[in-house]
């Protein structure tokens, strides 16, 4: 692929001298105090080209000893003790080579089994190809290893250069605990990961048997009038002439592609398309005869079979069948190629495909495939396969996304609600949409038939309102999802972080092994389980980290280090604020319009001062790799008679962002402030609208300019409202919903809220069977009984 530029830098794979240490069959390379190279070569023979695995190791020289005589050479540093027998193939005798990670009894040595590893990522979930996991970076050994012997290299011209040479080439993390260290070295060793464009944050569907643009038309149509945002649709295979080895639009079906994409974008919406190149290419497709200029197409059946380590073939792939659809205006592409025999040709398709779209600077390389399990991170976002519509697969997925944070992966999708088979539920639907909302993407994909209610309009109304709130909060959260996603890309701050993290042994606990925090201001804590019929609720406990939390919705205050139970409605979800939490909205009356907004609503969590960096840049280009972005500082000093909030332009440069913003700055659990003022830039006065909604006070500065600072500051006394959450209001809101006589209602709450002991309020209950208490009302706050007495 000669006009494919090389995405690294050929002058950063070689480390420096100074950091190596060589003998005549071996080279150690300290990369940082925590990570080494460990080669062998009989031939005394090193590689020094990219890899699948490296792209960079252009390390600074970091701070190490060297120690040595005849036979042994030992090497330290601050984290870690090595010992090697000279010359020894530690392959074979894996005992004349170890590492102490010191200040530990850990010993890392050459095919070690790291049980203790916590594991990162696999392939996918689809029920057909369920895949172990793979290694990751996080392990109580406080080591990690990963051999690139196997790995696929890349020559000067950015060609395959086939294998990794007949060498050990391993490296090796020693970080103890500090983790964050290992990761910041494990992505400048592999590369950061990608910024994808701003719509992909948004809303994604895809349903099989939309096989006209008629079809597609109507339905992203539906979208908009039930006020349901979108911002991708992808088309299956249906889409293309030939189904196999096909790419080019079925013109019966879709008269006028380059129209129907031109409209789909009228909407507001982004086009992908489902491929899959490993069924090759058919004779039929129009540009075969110029395709077969550049390969040669196999004599038996004219098709060109897919072989991408063949430069002719990726040529003609790209350059002439890929090019041809995004020249109509196709935004990106679905790749559903699959062999889970060779990954490493799912990993060189990603590769040329995710580097090919990067050579047009007005797009960003973006793509949605399975894993091919070497640095992930890279490629844009992971599709888990056709999942089973079931409480048993979705109930599985939380905690497979968060342990692919333990290999640096983020952008994990799975298909909300499950592809096909099962039984569609209304409470796994609604679960179901409210993880994927906080999920880095939400991406609807169904299976062909009209009993797969994946539409929110299909459903009863309570349904319908839940899942369409919750779909219209996802579109209104992309400015801070945007702005995790480029400290993800820019520093590697891992937007999907499990709890375990902070305590390693609820790793094993079923109860709270699936919690995450979702970005830097919220946490989550999933709900995977039935809603409980009598109470029409479901029970969920969960475990809430150090701090003052609040619940996202109701404001309820919790104090952390605690754990929890509670009762939620179908349209209630457990999302946590930290104190002190800013989390900026978009307030766009286009729906579908994912581009930075001209009015920002900013909610801000009572109790700590904080700050947080908004960025924005055009959302699809390359450009701002040249500096055409804007980052912009939102500061909330907090006191507790008088706070204050500052917007300032930080860096960056205009045009990106609207000239003008209005701003709906929202203090949760905050009383009136008895002032208001609002200045811009050098203290010039400007108009504020203030007012009380609920529990939360309200400051609104219109056509502010977005390059300057704004300043709001409030005053007041005793300004928050502690909204602590009680358990008791929690049994109030079941008892008024049941249909239970008044007057055996206000017995059982004054049952369950009295201070006598457990078993005499057992006792008690059971004694309403008497009065006419139906016995499966009984049952229920027996079970009530029990939750509240584990608090």
């Amino acid at each position: 692929m000669s006009d494919l530029k090389a995405q690294y830098n050929t002058n950063s794979l070689k480390s420096k001298q100074a950091s190596m240490v060589l003998g005549n069959k071996y080279r150690f390379t300290l990369l940082t105090e925590r990570l080494i190279r460990l080669e062998y070569s009989e031939t005394a023979e090193f590689n020094d080209k990219a890899t699948q695995l490296a792209i960079f190791r252009d390390f600074d020289v970091p701070k190490f000893l060297v120690n040595q005589n005849e036979q042994y050479i030992e090497i330290k540093t601050d984290y870690f003790t090595l010992t090697y027998l000279k010359e020894s193939n530690f392959k074979n005798k894996p005992k004349s080579l170890s590492i102490l990670l010191n200040g530990t009894a850990n010993i890392w040595h050459y095919n070690h089994p790291e049980v203790r590893n916590y594991y990162g990522s696999s392939v996918s979930v689809e029920v057909k190809n369920q895949q172990p996991i793979n290694r990751g970076l996080y392990s109580l050994d406080g080591f990690v290893s990963f051999d690139d012997s196997e790995s696929i290299t890349f020559d000067e011209n950015y060609n395959i250069a086939g294998k990794n040479i007949d060498e050990i080439d391993i490296y090796v993390f020693l970080y103890n605990r500090d983790f964050g260290f290992c990761i910041q070295d494990y992505l400048k060793l592999t590369g950061m990961p990608s910024l994808i464009p701003r719509y992909a944050l948004g809303n994604w569907w895809c349903k099989d048997g939309f096989n006209t643009s008629q079809d597609v038309e109507k339905q992203v149509s539906d979208f908009y009038k039930n006020g349901v945002p979108l911002s991708i649709v992808m088309l299956n295979k249906e889409w293309r002439a030939d189904i196999i080895g096909g790419y080019s639009f079925n013109l019966k079906l879709f008269e006028n592609p380059r129209y129907f994409i031109n409209k789909m974008h009228s909407y507001g919406v982004k086009l992908g398309l489902n491929i899959n190149p490993g069924d090759g290419i058919t004779a039929n497709d129009p540009n075969y005869s110029k395709a077969i200029e550049i390969v040669e197409p196999n004599k038996k059946t004219s098709m060109i079979d897919f072989d991408p380590l063949n430069p002719k073939f990726l040529d003609a792939y790209f350059n002439i069948f890929i090019k041809s659809l995004e020249n109509i205006g196709v935004d990106f592409f679905w790749n559903d190629y699959f062999d889970e025999k060779n990954l490493n040709y799912l990993w060189i398709i990603n590769h040329y495909h995710y580097h090919f779209m990067e050579n047009d600077k007005s797009k960003r390389g973006f793509l949605l495939s399975r894993n091919p399990l070497i640095a992930s991170h890279r490629y844009s976002v992971l599709y888990s396969g056709e999942t089973k519509v079931s409480w048993d697969n979705f109930r599985r997925l939380p905690f497979f996304s968060i342990c692919a944070s333990n290999i640096a992966v983020s952008w994990w999708s799975h298909d909300v609600g499950g592809y096909s088979g099962g039984v569609e539920e209304d409470d796994l639907y609604i679960r179901s949409v409210q993880l994927g909302v906080f999920s880095p993407i939400l991406r609807f994909n169904s299976k062909n038939g009209k009993y797969y209610k994946k539409e929110p309009w299909k459903w009863d109304y309570k349904t319908k309102s839940i899942v369409s709130d919750y779909l219209r909060l996802r579109h209104k959260l992309i400015p801070y999802l945007y702005s995790e996603a480029y400290q993800y890309h820019k520093a590697g701050k891992i937007i999907f972080q499990p709890l375990y993290y902070l305590f390693p042994k609820i790793y094993d606990d079923a109860l709270y092994r699936n919690e995450y925090f979702f970005g830097s201001q919220l946490f989550v804590a999933p709900i995977i389980n039935r809603r409980e019929p009598l109470m029409n609720r479901t029970i969920h406990r969960f475990y809430l980290p150090e701090g003052i939390w609040y619940d996202y919705s109701t404001g309820k205050k919790f104090i952390g280090n605690k754990k929890y139970v509670s009762f939620f409605r179908d349209e209630d979800y457990p999302v946590f604020a930290r104190q002190g939490a800013i989390i900026p909205f978009s307030n766009k009356s286009n729906i579908n319009n994912t581009s930075n907004p001209t009015s920002l609503e900013i909610q801000i969590f009572p109790g700590k001062s904080n700050s947080f960096e908004l960025y924005e840049d055009d959302g699809f280009s390359q450009l701002y790799k040249e500096g055409k972005y804007l980052k912009t500082l939102i500061e909330y000093n907090y006191m507790k008679s008088n706070y204050t909030v500052i917007i300032r332009s930080l860096e960056g440069c205009h045009g990106i962002v609207p000239e003008v913003r209005n701003y709906k700055i929202r203090f949760k659990n905050t009383k009136k402030a008895d002032e208001v003022s609002t200045y811009f830039n050098q203290g010039v006065s400007i108009p504020n609208n203030s007012y009380v909604d609920n529990n939360d006070f309200i400051v609104e500065v219109e056509n502010v300019e977005s390059i300057g600072q704004l300043t709001i500051n409030c005053k007041g006394k005793d300004i928050e409202i502690d909204a602590v959450r009680v358990i008791s209001e929690d049994i109030d809101s079941i008892l008024m919903d049941l249909v239970i006589e008044t007057e055996l209602k206000e017995e059982i709450d004054k049952i369950i809220s009295s201070s006598e002991p457990l078993n005499k309020k057992r006792i008690a209950l059971r004694k309403l069977k008497k009065k006419g208490l139906n016995p499966s009302f009984v049952k229920l706050f027996l079970k009530l009984l029990e939750y509240i007495n584990q608090i």
